[in-house]
């Protein structure tokens, strides 16, 4: 999703510059006050929620590969990372990322690790699983994707068996050198959902103009058959890209899949940033990190 950082450079085009930044606790800090950061509590599950599938509800370890969504991107200020709401293993209090959740703050602090990058495609996870790897995590959490399909145009999204053979890849690099590591895989998110959501807004309108995921986004509000194909293309390719992540990760006894919760989420506005309507808002990155707590934690992987 880095393509978006030459475009956001002229946000002050269409006034948005000056929004708040995440911790300003401001309403564009994209935390929604209806909708309050999920809250679920971090205990430990039931030592019998393990016992029959072999999955340990309770890593005392973490570890984050993936992309700009991971790095908490255009979630606290305009053009940059934001490591510390990442859903996975940021330290943000309402955010109450995965290894908050699992670990406690004190522990989590010391006990997670980031290696996801923004801009980052499935061909560079192998790279990141190396370090995450190193780490010896109990936990690996992956959320790629997003980028194969968010390309200039159609054309350039990453052909679903090269994506595959990357995935592969990653896990043999990372089986390397944690072979005992569990692996939680998240889903792409729903591109389209996101299109339909963030063209009523027409500030975000005027922001993709400026060159956000083309292949999906450009020109929002053309509804003429050519625009609906482009979409719809995009679209198969996500769920393509769901199905490789999903078959994959069921070879690997210590993988689980989300089953598609996070392609599933309904992103509202408010859990979308304010300075892209593209990018995980830190209410946004809270939902991520309820969602994956909750599968972690299930006695069954979800469905």
């Amino acid at each position: 999703m880095r393509t978006a950082g030459a475009a956001l450079s002229a946000l002050s085009l269409v006034g948005v510059a000056a929004l708040a930044g995440c911790s300003s606790g401001d309403p564009g800090d994209g935390v929604s006050r209806n909708a309050p950061a999920a809250s679920s509590p971090s205990v430990s599950p039931s030592p019998s929620a393990s016992a029959a599938s072999g999955w340990n509800p309770s890593p005392g370890s973490v570890a984050a590969v993936g992309d700009s969504i991971t790095r908490g991107f255009d979630a606290c200020s305009v053009l940059a990372d934001c490591p510390e709401v990442s859903w996975a293993t940021g330290s943000d209090s309402l955010v109450r990322s995965l290894a908050v959740r699992l670990l406690g703050a004190s522990k989590a602090a010391d006990r997670s690790w980031n290696h996801a990058v923004s801009g980052a495609r499935m061909v560079q996870l192998p790279e990141q699983m190396a370090l995450a790897a190193k780490e010896r995590p109990e936990l690996v959490t992956v959320m790629m994707g997003a980028n194969d399909a968010c390309r200039d145009s159609v054309r350039l999204m990453t052909p679903v068996a090269d994506f595959r053979a990357s995935f592969e890849a990653s896990m043999r690099q990372l089986r390397a050198g944690a072979p005992e590591a569990q692996v939680y895989v998240s889903s792409v998110p729903d591109l389209k959902r996101l299109w339909s959501t963030g063209r009523l807004n027409e500030t975000g309108k005027k922001i993709w103009e400026l060159g956000i995921c083309r292949s999906m986004l450009a020109d929002a509000d053309d509804l003429g058959p050519a625009a609906v194909a482009r979409r719809d293309a995009v679209q198969d390719r996500v769920v393509a890209y769901n199905e490789v992540l999903r078959d994959v990760c069921a070879k690997d006894r210590h993988c689980r899949y989300d089953g598609g919760a996070v392609f599933g989420f309904r992103f509202t506005g408010a859990q979308l940033s304010q300075w892209d309507w593209f990018h995980p808002s830190r209410d946004g990155q809270a939902r991520l990190a309820e969602i994956a707590y909750r599968n972690i934690t299930a006695a069954e992987p979800p469905t």
